[in-house]
């Protein structure tokens, strides 16, 4: 029988680890770290896009993205830290890839190699993570975290942090960077 929300919280309140991060080569911070305590179980946040509360995704316009095509569209962030960071999303609201229809799954998994191989084009990308989360929408995105070649330490999952620690990518060449991605994306 599965662990319920109160079992975990009971189970977790006097015995949260602390992992030796401070020993991880991709943490970015110095020292060790403890954890906050866990609040109890409560209800769901009502995300953007669901419970009455208008879907952000579903109201930009195309002009805000740089492809598009029939069923999908694709955007940057505002600079961070790293190379590049994009955002792919399905025109439909749709909240998670378990609710795609055959044919935009299909779609999907050929979409996340090509938006993968125009991020590689930048060029001095080491890898390409990518990523669904979910939490602050029900619109399904995914995303793309261009990690730059070399900086080993910037790996996995703490490539999302280190985007928000180093100092943004110049305006000019984030802007090249995802020209570069736009490019490759249109040559399919």
């Amino acid at each position: 029988m599965p662990e319920n929300a109160d079992q975990l919280h009971r189970r977790a309140a006097d015995a949260l680890l602390s992992p030796p991060v401070e020993e991880w080569d991709t943490w970015p911070f110095e020292g060790p770290v403890a954890p906050r305590a866990l609040g109890p179980p409560g209800e769901e946040l009502i995300r953007d896009g669901e419970g009455g509360k208008p879907c952000t995704a579903c109201a930009k316009p195309d002009a805000d993205y740089f492809w598009t095509d029939a069923n999908w569209r694709l955007m940057a962030t505002e600079p961070s830290g790293l190379p590049v960071v994009l955002i792919l999303e399905p025109r439909a609201h749709i909240d998670a890839p378990a609710d795609l229809p055959d044919d935009l799954a299909q779609e999907q998994g050929l979409l996340l190699g090509r938006v993968e191989r125009a991020v590689l084009s930048v060029g001095g990308i080491g890898r390409v993570h990518i990523g669904r989360w979910g939490e602050g929408a029900a619109h399904l995105h995914w995303w793309f975290i261009a990690r730059p070649a070399g900086f080993t330490q910037l790996a996995s999952s703490m490539a999302e942090i280190w985007s928000d620690v180093l100092p943004p990518t110049p305006q000019p060449i984030w802007d090249d960077n995802v020209a570069r991605v736009a490019a490759a994306m249109r040559q399919g």
